[in-house]
């Protein structure tokens, strides 16, 4: 099994852990070829991802290429056939543009924004 796509995702973040851990589960059976890089794991360097980079969207390494956001979104649901649909829709043109303003400006901001909550709180523990 060869690697062509790199899942980078923040799994610290609760609802994107669990959101990938779905993926994973979906695509472990039918997609080889995918791995899931952590956050949490620190080799982001390979990626050319600072930390914060990668914690505040979500991206794919497909072929050598990143992509980030809904286009990282819809590579991903191509590999899993019950999502294949959704990926179709997000790459209609107006969907497109709508899918990647809500998360690009609003979806992303809020998740990225508890993630630093939770690493400021986290800080707060161990100084405490």
């Amino acid at each position: 099994m060869t690697e062509d796509m790199t899942v980078i995702y923040n799994d610290t973040c609760p609802i994107c852990a669990r959101e990938v851990a779905g993926y994973r589960r979906m695509t472990q059976d039918d997609a080889p070829g995918i791995v899931y890089a952590g956050l949490s794991r620190g080799d982001l360097d390979r990626f050319g991802l600072s930390p914060a980079q990668a914690a505040r969207q979500f991206h794919v390494l497909h072929n050598g290429r990143m992509f980030r956001g809904v286009p990282a979104f819809a590579l991903i649901w191509d590999r899993i056939p019950r999502l294949r649909w959704l990926a179709r829709l997000v790459r209609l043109p107006v969907i497109a543009w709508i899918a990647g303003a809500v998360y690009d400006h609003i979806l992303a901001p809020a998740l990225f924004a508890l993630h630093r909550r939770r690493e400021r709180l986290g800080k707060a523990v161990h100084r405490g």
